[in-house]
């Protein structure tokens, strides 16, 4: 096991306090010669599989104070507490941005350097007062994080992707391409994943939509959902997937493992960058095309970006029916346009009208999810995609985001998702599956609620 993951089980054990970094040189320097000396002399403990989590942080603690103790520096009490707190977070945690990690209200932390730290809370971004000692202990922090998934970042590779062991996304840039940095951007991921019922209550989606949604995954419909950065596509690919029957073979298939499926059938794939020769890459195309001799019943892509929505078209096309992906997009519309350019970067001179008969053919629903003005996320399109009319794919609103209900004093959009009043081509194809879905389902104006039983089951 990785001294960092080992690291990071001990860091879920509580802790009080909060971190700050203090610039005093004396400090300073006294933390990094405590700091290496506990690595020094813990080192074969932080291996030890057998220590629990609890023992371990009690022994970092215990040898802290025994090395602050050696120090003939004068130091008032205080100073001493702030030692204590940083060498431990930045031994058993992640340093400063430790307490940021653990805030709920954040979803996101972005290290401008060592001096500039921003985060998003409650959808706005602000500037933190958490800071760290210089550049080297930033760095320090990033080796850390990414050492934990088996990745390296250095001069020759000066960028990477990673993730934290609770799935959080982690980017990482360092000199010479990071002027001013390292830069680190984290998006965290809820200790206790989004459900259906939570999108309701935030108001992403209504009830109507959950159940129309709901009929669409377990009748093995292909969904694509499209958005901006950040407007929650994957917490929405992975509320979706959690619809997937648990009898069901499911392959996800991501650049770092972020989807917490919770079926008993899962089989997780994540890419792999080159090693310090350049060679051993496995891209997400390669592991989509492995997936299809996986046999699988369902293939969830976290997002397509380059030539591999040419096999992700072609597996939903060719009987696994039912496959999930996200793409980058502003609009449906858009999103076919992107498709179209992704499957042409797969390198393959294909006819445009081969291609979007392709896309016709294959992709059932598309899920437009947005970040509106006041920092909420909403699906502002359910569409359906019904079929080409000459050269062109004709798509159909089923659900719609209401902005004509304007914003209210507090710039918070009143506006809801609602039904289009039309029923898509592919009701009559879940009907034969025994999947129905009543008028109310698809009335712009229901009455009433649909009754929250119907979300969670078949």
């Amino acid at each position: 096991m990785s001294i960092y993951r080992r690291l990071h089980e001990v860091q879920q054990a509580p802790s009080g306090g909060n971190v700050t970094t203090h610039r005093d040189p004396v400090l300073a320097e006294m933390r990094l010669k405590i700091h290496q000396r506990l690595i020094d002399e813990l080192g074969p403990i932080l291996y030890d599989n057998r220590l629990a989590p609890e023992e371990l942080r009690k022994r970092v603690h215990e040898q802290l104070h025994a090395a602050l103790a050696l120090e003939k520096a004068p130091l008032s009490a205080a100073d001493k507490a702030q030692v204590i707190q940083d060498v431990s977070d930045d031994i058993l945690g992640y340093g400063p941005i430790d307490k940021l990690l653990k805030d709920e209200d954040i979803s996101e932390i972005m290290c401008n350097g060592p001096d500039s730290v921003y985060v998003e809370r409650k959808g706005k971004l602000v500037k933190d007062s958490t800071t760290f000692v210089d550049a080297q202990h930033l760095r320090r922090i990033i080796d850390k994080i990414v050492g934990q998934v088996g990745r390296r970042i250095d001069e020759s590779t000066p960028l990477c992707d990673a993730r934290l062991p609770d799935g959080s996304r982690v980017n990482a840039v360092i000199s010479p391409l990071a002027i001013g940095g390292p830069f680190l951007t984290i998006r965290k991921f809820s200790t206790n994943p989004l459900q259906i019922d939570d999108l309701i209550r935030f108001g992403t989606l209504n009830a109507h939509a959950a159940r129309f949604l709901q009929a669409c995954i377990v009748g093995k419909l292909n969904v694509i959902v499209s958005g901006g950065t950040g407007t929650g596509k994957t917490t929405m690919l992975n509320v979706l997937s959690s619809f997937i029957p648990s009898d069901e073979r499911i392959v996800t298939v991501e650049d770092a493992k972020e989807l917490q499926l919770h079926q008993d059938h899962v089989l997780a794939l994540e890419t792999r960058p080159p090693n310090i020769e350049g060679r051993g890459e496995v891209t997400i195309r390669d592991l989509v095309k492995n997936s299809l001799r996986m046999r699988p019943d369902r293939i969830v892509v976290g997002e397509c970006r380059s030539g591999e929505a040419l096999d992700m078209l072609q597996a939903m096309n060719t009987g696994h029916d039912g496959s999930l992906t996200t793409v980058h997009a502003n609009t449906p519309r858009d999103t076919l346009a992107r498709l179209e350019t992704l499957v042409l970067m797969a390198g393959f001179d294909l006819p445009v009208r081969a291609i979007r008969e392709q896309m016709a053919s294959a992709v059932d629903l598309i899920v437009q999810v947005s970040r509106l003005r006041d920092g909420s996320r909403r699906i502002t399109h359910i569409t359906e995609v019904q079929g080409m009319e000459g050269e062109i794919i004709t798509l159909q609103d089923v659900f719609l985001f209401d902005f004509a209900a304007g914003v209210d004093e507090n710039g918070k959009y009143r506006g809801q998702l609602r039904a289009a009043g039309v029923r898509p081509k592919f009701v009559e194809k879940l009907a034969d599956q025994g999947i129905r879905l009543g008028p109310e389902v698809f009335n712009p104006n229901p009455v009433g609620a649909l009754p929250r039983p119907g979300l969670s089951g078949r």
